[in-house]
């Protein structure tokens, strides 16, 4: 599998076709959310798919999306308005957020950083939302993401966040930390 060219109009059929449970995943990190919130932070937000899915659900919050690559952050832009070019390993922007979500981006996080930013998004919101690879819990099978990964198990995501599983299938995931 390939790490799919993000200047490619074809981007997100190509993101459905090496992660074929993709639009899946999306509508359970969504429908995991645990409260109605006002603001937002898109971890890692590409091409603002994730953003655009949470505005359906959700049209009065205000969403502010994070991502490190400068083709992401262009696009991102014709769906969410305030778009910065940042990593997500770096300090948070000015909070509190009512939510933090992030889909497809934390298996990019060694697990000290995953650590650390877990610490920071408890200190700055009242919950998180992560749907991601992992690796399976058994050890079968192995997880094939583009590029350099470091996946962890959902129960390690769990509980390095304080949160709970909610959703699997195979080597996808969606785990929910409510801080409240």
């Amino acid at each position: 599998m390939t790490r799919p060219d993000p200047t490619d109009s074809n981007y997100l059929e190509t993101v459905r076709s090496q992660v074929p449970r993709y639009d899946r995943l999306q509508e359970a990190a969504v429908a995991a959310i645990p409260f109605e919130p006002g603001s937002v932070l898109d971890l890692g937000i590409g091409t603002g798919e994730t953003s655009t899915r949470v505005l359906s659900r959700f049209p009065s919050a205000r969403i502010t999306g994070l991502d490190s690559d400068p083709e992401m952050v262009f696009r991102a832009r014709r769906q969410v308005s305030d778009v910065r070019l940042a990593r997500i390993e770096d300090p948070l922007p000015d909070g509190p957020w009512d939510l933090v979500i992030s889909v497809l981006s934390m298996h990019r996080l060694t697990d000290e950083q995953k650590r650390t930013l877990f610490r920071r998004v408890r200190q700055h919101s009242k919950a998180l939302v992560i749907g991601d690879f992992v690796a399976l819990e058994d050890g079968t099978g192995e997880t094939e993401v583009p590029g350099t990964a470091y996946p962890d198990t959902a129960s390690e995501l769990a509980t390095w966040c304080g949160g709970e599983v909610t959703w699997s299938s195979d080597d996808l995931t969606v785990v929910v930390a409510d801080y409240r």
